[in-house]
């Protein structure tokens, strides 16, 4: 990374998914998957750190969702076979390039991590459904490394509710956490565990405020008021985190984005930076960050890749950000938000 660019923290990438997916082991990503993420893209955009997620997809073996609908919860033993399989490409990356990418836990870590220009990768689970309702799994998992959590993905489980994706819509659908889901809010407040809201439907977020005492976060998503998808976060869930002095990462999925919900990599940048000023005028500028969702979503062109984050970082400039913010917003918000949270 060369002294000009602006270091990158993200909030939300896929990449394990599609190593997992494509079963090649660890060296795509150190030489090029050919996805949005992978080493060479990563010290050409400056990335510096990011969640890594671990996303369990539908089980083939269960009967496919109507279309707009949520898909069937997943088994515990096919999401934990899963959900191993993806920490251990994760790790097996860590040791196949020592030096260049560290699995890491604590911000001492991060900070170190940046210091040594190697990539900082946080263990996320998106979704909890490889953990058992006596969160034994969860013990074990942030054993590991995990030190980000979402409770649901888009479809149910044993302990909430996510969003559909429909267009237009909002979050308000469906129940609340069950007893479980509440335990499992304050076992991570234990644990220093971060608890992303980014597919929670609005009951499940109430119950998060009610029950957390951590920063609220959101590492994946948008402003409900620019770009209508269930998916983005409307003014009380905004006034919400704002109040807990948390943080929003913003999704660079074209279609939680744009005001028309269109899905095309035709999508301006200026749109992107929409979402920062909004954010930034509602929470504050040290509570927004990046949750780019790279490898899990369709990227605007200029955005296309994690090579082209320095673009982002100028589209920010010439909005009237400062230097200052810029670092802000890329890197530094999400560092801080790992402080007040982290253990």
């Amino acid at each position: 990374m060369s002294d000009a660019m602006v270091p990158f923290f993200d909030g939300h990438n896929d990449t394990l998914l599609l190593l997992h997916e494509r079963a090649a082991g660890p060296r795509p990503f150190l030489d090029g998957t050919g996805g949005h993420l992978d080493l060479p893209l990563v010290r050409r955009g400056g990335l510096a750190a990011g969640f890594f997620a671990v996303f369990i997809p539908n089980d083939p073996a269960q009967p496919a969702a109507a279309a707009g609908e949520l898909p069937a919860p997943l088994e515990l033993g096919h999401a934990q076979q899963v959900t191993h399989a993806m920490i251990a490409m994760l790790q097996r990356i860590e040791r196949t390039a020592p030096g260049a990418v560290r699995v890491v836990r604590t911000v001492a870590e991060l900070d170190a991590a940046r210091d040594a220009a190697a990539l900082a990768a946080v263990l996320h689970l998106e979704g909890a459904d490889a953990i058992d309702e006596s969160l034994n799994a969860l013990e074990v998992y942030h054993q590991a490394g995990v030190r980000s959590l979402g409770i649901v993905w888009s479809r149910p489980n044993r302990f909430g509710n996510g969003v559909p994706f429909r267009f237009p819509h909002d979050p308000d659908i469906g129940a609340g956490l069950s007893d479980a889901g509440k335990a499992l809010v304050r076992a991570c407040n234990e644990l220093g565990i971060v608890i992303d809201l980014s597919h929670l439907n609005a009951a499940g977020f109430r119950d998060v405020v009610a029950h957390s005492q951590a920063p609220l976060v959101a590492t994946h998503s948008n402003v409900h008021a620019i770009c209508p998808s269930p998916r983005n976060l409307t003014a009380w869930q905004l006034d919400a985190i704002r109040d807990s002095g948390g943080m929003v990462g913003v999704n660079l999925h074209v279609g939680f984005l744009r005001p028309d919900g269109l899905r095309t990599s035709e999508t301006p940048l200026d749109v992107v930076v929409d979402h920062f000023v909004a954010l930034v005028e509602h929470l504050g500028i040290g509570h927004v960050g990046l949750g780019s969702d790279f490898d899990g979503a369709l990227m605007p062109a200029e955005l296309a890749d994690a090579g082209r984050l320095q673009a982002l970082a100028q589209a920010l400039r010439r909005r009237g950000f400062t230097d200052t913010d810029v670092r802000r917003l890329a890197y530094d918000n999400w560092r801080d938000v790992l402080i007040r949270t982290w253990r």
